[in-house]
């Protein structure tokens, strides 16, 4: 039977892991929305804990009326189809190219982070400190359903693989004559901090490598610095 009631437990679910990072965490579940978000989890073999869809629309779920399904997603009136998965976590760090984020609280330069990693063939995406959920909506729909692809772990800066290169707009080095004296056969974590705050001194002091991405402005928001910096360091075992 169709959902009809605003007030059915299964919709309750999807507005709380919708709105809530603990609710999120609780139950280790989050929500995807929209017919491609859906089909890159397929793709990946995610299967959904639950998957519902706008009645009459043909697609697989259970039904819920538009208007309801509307009322319960951040796309509004377009959407036709969302679903509830169980949040993935890896134990540690995977992949010759590891991205580390510290204090990068805005979801959707996580879930861009998110896609570039997959882009350039980061092994994994780790969170540190201050970071966004992966998991919130915003993050997941910015990831363009690289969040299905790209193994992501909660971890500190002495669990990252290989060498560490974090980025500084006041470093001394470039990002390019770093990416040159590395071997191109080694593992690298490379770290990237908060667009104004960056990266504690603390933590800078404990890395191998401190670079900077030479640019005519003030800074680059975490994404474009990621993104640069994951493409310099794909290069380097191309070169």
């Amino acid at each position: 039977m169709p959902i009809t009631s605003p007030h059915n437990d299964k919709l309750k679910t999807v507005r709380k892991l919708r709105q809530r990072r603990r609710d999120r965490e609780r139950l280790g579940q989050f929500v995807a929305e929209g017919e491609d978000l859906l089909a890159a989890a397929d793709a990946a073999g995610w299967e959904a804990v639950e998957r519902f869809c706008a009645t009459g629309s043909g697609l697989p779920g259970t039904e819920v009326e538009p208007d309801l399904l509307a009322g319960v997603t951040e796309l509004a009136s377009g959407t036709r189809t969302l679903a509830i998965y169980k949040e993935r976590w890896q134990a540690a760090p995977l992949g010759r190219l590891c991205v580390y984020l510290h204090g990068v609280g805005d979801p959707g330069n996580v879930g861009t982070v998110l896609r570039s990693a997959d882009a350039f063939g980061a092994g994994s995406v780790a969170f540190g400190k201050g970071s966004a959920d992966p998991f919130s909506p915003k993050a997941v729909r910015a990831s363009m359903g690289a969040i299905f692809t790209v193994p992501v772990v909660r971890a500190g800066l002495g669990e990252l693989p290989g060498i560490t290169v974090a980025l500084d707009a006041s470093a001394e080095e470039t990002l390019a004559q770093v990416v040159a004296a590395i071997d191109p056969q080694a593992d690298v974590s490379l770290l990237v901090g908060a667009e104004r705050e960056g990266l504690p001194d603390e933590l800078l002091s404990q890395v191998d490598h401190v670079a900077r991405i030479p640019i005519t402005t003030e800074s680059l928001n975490a994404a474009m610095a990621a993104t640069v910096a994951l493409y310099e360091l794909t290069g380097r075992a191309n070169s």
